[in-house]
């Protein structure tokens, strides 16, 4: 199918795969990939995460750039246009709202990481020994200045976003991802010559079998791995809706997700051997970042600068998946309901802003705000990551296996061997169902 006349399309092939790049390279990559694997056993849930990727990451990723390419619409729309009869016509809807509730906090996880940056730009930081934790905790407890932070990273993304598919997200993206790989290759390199940096790479890449006794490791790297490639966001159907019909899926889905995971395994390197040469744990959950490296940076030599580096690293990734998150409900006001996209950027950016504010607070003036014994943001991360996500994902597998026609699906994804194509329908009609749905269920407390 041709574009619409008019529709943005992207301009290359490598524009397309570094724009796609961006969008799942995140504080997902960096931020939550390291604390998850530290949580989970290292190097053993390196492997069930390799795994989730082959058998569930790569068949989604590759469907949902199918139904984005031959529909030419954003995500609610393309399943609006696809479906047959029924409740399938509003499966898309899902990754919309998905995608605008991890945008609400987001953002201030985003604005964190701008904070950090700018006090080593300032030369603020590293602050003294011991008072990196006692830092963070008033940072994130103060009344006015994490909204501040969290108001100027979503303005950067939305000017960028302003600027339409061509001339702003692939054009940022020719800039933001080869200097964010040069950053983060550097800072592996030098990660590698601190003392004791060995016994992090053991952690890492030696696998301690009886952590595959924890349900929990399986249940987390199928989790992080949809968070980690951008799975049912409704992102991959709104960038595939802008590819050209030249460009071949399979090839590019299996670029887009090795060089995701592959950037999660280096973006591990740079902190696993910081961590264990400096005597901290590698569990220390989602302070690690924010806490725990402010703390070895301290210690370090040339600590000032490896902070400033990493930090940068965080903020430019943050950046290229806000994008990302912005445009699929830009998208969806402007081809659903026909919003100018001035307005829908206005809209979209105003109301995450404000839906955000309670998270960027809840640490701060609205601490006692509970949600299910929670505190806000990881309440509002809760419904998202193991509620909306793997609903979301259960029904693009569902829809992919068994409601879209097989001819027209295969036809679609472009899968040219008879082997190859066997196998990825095996997957998204039963493996990518039956593990999704024990997710769903073990994360809502059914078992």
């Amino acid at each position: 199918m041709q574009a619409s006349p008019g529709r943005a399309q992207w301009t290359s092939t490598g524009g397309f795969v570094l724009a796609t790049l961006g969008a799942a390279i995140g504080l997902g990559n960096i931020w939550r990939f390291s604390y998850v694997t530290g949580e989970n056993g290292g190097g053993a849930f390196l492997v069930v995460y390799f795994g989730a990727v082959l058998a569930v990451g790569i068949p989604l990723l590759l469907g949902e750039f199918a139904i984005g390419r031959d529909t030419r619409r954003e995500a609610a729309s393309a399943f609006r246009h696809l479906a047959r009869h029924g409740l399938w016509r509003h499966a898309g809807i899902l990754g919309v709202a998905a995608s605008f509730a991890i945008l609400t906090y987001y953002a201030v996880i985003s604005g964190w990481a701008l904070k950090y940056f700018a006090g080593f730009v300032t030369l603020a930081y590293p602050l003294p020994q011991g008072e990196a934790p006692k830092a963070f905790e008033a940072f994130i407890a103060a009344p006015f200045e994490p909204t501040v932070w969290h108001a100027v990273v979503l303005a950067a993304a939305v000017a960028i976003v302003a600027g339409g598919v061509e001339q702003g997200i692939e054009r940022a993206c020719k800039v933001l991802m080869p200097l964010l790989v040069a950053v983060v290759v550097l800072l592996a390199l030098y990660s590698l010559t601190l003392p004791n940096a060995s016994a992090g790479l053991r952690y890492l890449f030696v696998p301690d079998w009886s952590v595959l006794e924890r349900p929990q490791v399986y249940l987390a790297a199928l989790g992080q791995a949809f968070f980690s490639l951008g799975l049912a966001m409704g992102v991959l159907v709104t960038y595939g809706s802008y590819l050209p019909s030249h460009i071949r899926l399979p090839q590019a889905a299996v670029a887009i997700a090795l060089g995701d995971t592959l950037f999660a395994v280096v973006a591990s390197i740079v902190i696993f051997p910081a961590v264990f040469s400096f005597g901290m744990s590698p569990a220390q959950g989602p302070g690690l970042a924010f806490v725990v490296l402010p703390e070895i940076f301290v210690r370090m030599t040339g600590g000032a600068i490896v902070g400033f580096a990493f930090f940068g690293l965080l903020v430019i990734a943050a950046l290229t998946s806000l994008m990302a998150l912005l445009e699929v409900c830009v998208a969806y006001l402007v081809e659903r309901w026909n919003v100018t996209r001035a307005r829908a950027i206005a809209l979209v950016a105003g109301a995450g802003f404000a839906l955000g504010v309670p998270s960027s607070l809840g640490f701060g003036a609205w601490s006692g705000v509970r949600i299910a014994g929670l505190p806000i943001l990881d309440a509002v991360d809760f419904a998202a990551s193991n509620v909306l996500l793997p609903l979301s994902g259960l029904a693009i597998a569902l829809f992919l296996g068994w409601h879209w026609r097989k001819e027209d699906a295969l036809d679609a994804v472009g899968v040219r061997s008879p082997v190859l194509a066997n196998v990825w329908c095996l997957a998204v009609r039963y493996v990518a169902p039956a593990m999704i749905a024990i997710v769903l269920l073990r994360s809502v407390g059914v078992f």
